[in-house]
């Protein structure tokens, strides 16, 4: 996935990243600031968000200085500081800034699913479960199949594809067009043998996104076990030409299809 990709996904799970075409100040000053500390820590953290996206991270990271001297209670603050950090790979610093957060608003879910993420991305994928749990624990949370994507994809990295399943299913329910929950779930069905179940959600995958060299691969081992061999060399062709240096590719030239 390319970095853009990341983070613009990133700051979907921030829950915060502002919807304009960003600041147009580098400064953490708003020139005649006015309000409560709680709405400058907002506008702050707001502007920060904005940054993010935009990979400025340093300026991120002054703007959320300034948010949290305007209010250092304001948890979704330190959240977007653990976000950044997690980004610039500081990740004791990412998990004090979550832990602080959660501690200012421990029912937070976009708070809970970020911190998720970050335990999912340090190798603690089975504690993540639990912070995602609890995001989907809110009946008001407006993301939920967001988060259990992202419970799904930690349960298969925590080799729990019971429970995987269960949070795919869930995430699909919720938006039957999810490509993470599509492509892991027709894996899933792949490897239960539910061949015809496993195309359907593979090539509802490649239309809605551009094919990535699994989706692609799966693709080709699904027409094969069906005995489809013009398609499956259709599928062949694509990964070769698209994707040649892909471990995926290396696997077709062996023959390993299992």
């Amino acid at each position: 996935m390319k970095r853009g990709a990341i983070v613009m996904s990133l700051i979907a799970l921030a829950g915060c990243a502002s919807q304009s075409d960003g600041p147009t100040v580098d400064t953490g000053t708003i020139v005649g600031e006015v309000g409560d500390p709680r709405n400058r820590a907002r506008a702050h953290t707001d502007l920060a968000a904005a940054y993010y996206e935009r990979g400025s991270m340093a300026i991120a990271l002054e703007e959320l200085r300034v948010a949290t001297a305007a209010d250092a209670n304001y948890a979704p603050a330190h959240s977007m500081f653990g976000l950044v950090y997690m980004e610039l790979k500081e990740n004791q610093l990412a998990e004090s800034s979550f832990e602080r957060a959660l501690r200012l608003s421990p029912n937070d879910p976009d708070i809970n699913h970020n911190f998720g993420w970050f335990l999912c991305n340090t190798s603690r994928e089975k504690e993540s479960v639990k912070y995602f749990t609890q995001a989907l624990r809110n009946p008001l949370y407006a993301s939920p199949g967001r988060t259990s994507s992202a419970a799904g994809l930690c349960s298969l990295r925590a080799n729990n594809q019971k429970d995987a399943e269960e949070f795919f299913q869930r995430a699909l329910r919720l938006d039957a067009d999810d490509p993470t929950s599509l492509l892991q779930l027709a894996q899933i069905r792949f490897r239960q043998g539910k061949v015809e179940e496993a195309r359907r959600m593979v090539s509802r995958y490649n239309k809605l996104v551009s094919p990535n060299p699994e989706s692609l691969w799966l693709a080709v081992r699904i027409e094969r076990k069906l005995g489809e061999r013009v398609t499956e060399q259709a599928y062949a062709t694509q990964l070769r030409r698209r994707f040649p240096n892909s471990a995926e590719y290396q696997s077709l030239q062996r023959g390993q299809y299992d």
